[in-house]
């Protein structure tokens, strides 16, 4: 036997037991969930009925439950006669089983409006993906049949579409390949047309009904977020006293697993978000700050919850005041930033800095101030290649040092204060070494080399004369008198007896 064959028969065995453990559960059917994903395959065009698929607006228990709504419609209770537990109260009961009917209404609208779409997709197919909202689709179909040219000019129709998609639908109308339905087929589909609209009308009965009475079962709840919210959490909750009990954080995702059958959902599912995430409250706000907003709703709703479980506060006091408090906290949440005041910068700690000022500041600044040597070095001239002084430091140049044209049309000015400052003591012993006495040697004196101290004279021949003797008469008596080191001189003056 090979593997292939073993599988086979494993699987023939395990569909035998399915099928024996089936049998005896078929009568608890009316109790759990229905398959819904099964029920979207499921395709309705060889139906001949809609009641056949469609047996809710028949059933006893959606008679049952209008009635009662009636009844209580017409008698006004006040918030006084409900006391002990809330869920012993037969009108709560009615409530929760209102709230339970509205979703299998959702169902049920949406198992016809396949059945139509699959019906009517032989007179007009476009129309499915023109029109995706269901009651719309039903509505339109109830209004066109087989004759498509309605479209134009029906006062009907525009109550139900907007002006652009009528257009859209008419000129796709007008183009269409489908064939012409039967009267059989016509009226089976307004049978469908007519059960969904009557479901539909009934929903907002029993809404109306329940947000009436929220007023007077959960006072404080229906003022922050609504009686339709406050009565679908109620009803997922399975009760007041339930929800009472319950934390906010498991509050919050009442609701969460709420799935239509159409597929025709506009708005993707929002992971751990329920009914008080889409309720009025929470979509008023931006996007970015509903998830916040929904844990806060959540949290006030559990304290109103269990206000009204112990029926306190029936005037909804507590309600009125959580709410103020939500409507607070939203506004701080959206109020815009501070603006930011440009301030000057602050005065710096640290204190003046002493200046040193007077004679001896201002020596010390001219001995260390740049002399004439540094300034030549430190100058370079345009378009020349400097040749490095040392070959150890290459780039270092001694500038204009010892070249005899700078380019410059003026001579640099000297400053004297810049000067090397050499002592008086020193500048004598300069001058009297500069001092010649004698003949004069050409080295020192740098004259020229035939200058000689012999004179020929027509008296006496050869004649040895000191030529500069002249000179230096002059250059005693400057250096005398008018010399920078010159001193003054004490003249003794004789007493002048006689006249």
């Amino acid at each position: 036997m090979s593997l292939a064959d073993e599988l086979l028969a494993d699987l023939e065995e395990a569909r035998e037991e399915e099928d024996g453990d089936g049998e005896p559960g078929e009568n608890q059917a009316d109790g759990g969930l229905e398959d819904i994903p099964e029920e979207m395959e499921v395709d309705y065009s060889g139906t001949e009925s809609v009641t056949s698929i469609a047996k809710l607006r028949h059933s006893k228990p959606f008679a049952e439950i209008i009635d009662k709504i009636g009844h209580y419609v017409g008698n006004q209770r006040k918030n006084s006669e409900v006391s002990g537990p809330v869920e012993a109260d037969p009108e709560y009961r009615l409530i929760v089983a209102a709230n339970n009917l509205t979703v299998e209404i959702d169902n049920e609208l949406n198992i016809i409006h396949k059945f139509v779409r699959d019906k009517y997709s032989k007179r007009f197919p476009e129309l499915e993906s023109l029109v995706p909202n269901a009651l719309d689709y039903i509505r339109t179909v109830k209004e066109l049949g087989n004759n498509l040219e309605k479209c134009k000019n029906n006062e009907t129709l525009q109550q139900i579409l907007t002006n652009a998609t009528i257009m859209v639908v008419s000129v796709t109308a007008s183009t269409t390949q489908g064939t012409m339905l039967g009267d059989d087929e016509l009226q089976r589909l307004e049978e469908a047309c007519d059960m969904a609209l009557e479901l539909n009308q009934s929903k907002h009965r029993i809404y109306d009904y329940v947000e009436s009475r929220m007023s007077f079962i959960a006072p404080n709840l229906s003022i922050i977020v609504g009686a339709s919210t406050a009565a679908k959490i109620m009803g997922v909750a399975g009760g007041l006293t339930n929800l009472s009990k319950m934390p906010a954080c498991n509050l919050m995702l009442l609701g969460a697993q709420r799935r239509t059958l159409s597929g025709f959902s506009s708005t993707s599912l929002l992971p751990h978000t329920g009914y008080i995430y889409h309720c009025d409250v929470v979509q008023s706000l931006p996007p970015d700050l509903r998830r916040k907003a929904a844990r806060l709703v959540a949290a006030k709703c559990t304290l109103a919850a269990r206000v009204d479980s112990f029926h306190e506060s029936a005037d909804g006091k507590v309600g009125y005041d959580l709410k103020e408090e939500i409507e607070r906290k939203f506004d701080k949440w959206q109020e815009p930033p501070p603006v930011k005041q440009v301030k000057p910068l602050p005065a710096p700690l640290d204190g003046q800095r002493k200046k040193r000022g007077g004679r001896r500041y201002r020596k010390m600044k001219e001995r260390l101030g740049l002399t004439e040597i540094r300034k030549h070095a430190n100058r370079m001239t345009f378009a020349e290649i400097e040749d490095d002084a040392y070959q150890e430091d290459l780039g270092f140049s001694l500038g204009q040092l010892g070249k005899s044209g700078s380019g410059r049309v003026r001579q640099a000015q000297v400053n004297d204060s810049t000067k090397a400052r050499i002592s008086k003591s020193l500048q004598r012993t300069l001058q009297k070494q500069s001092m010649t006495y004698g003949g004069k040697s050409t080295v020192r004196d740098r004259s020229s080399g035939t200058s000689s101290s012999v004179a020929f004279t027509p008296l006496q021949g050869l004649e040895i004369v000191n030529p500069q003797a002249a000179e230096k008469k002059v250059a005693e008596a400057n250096q005398k008198y008018f010399s920078n080191i010159a001193e003054f001189l004490k003249v003794k003056r004789e007493k002048e007896d006689k006249v």
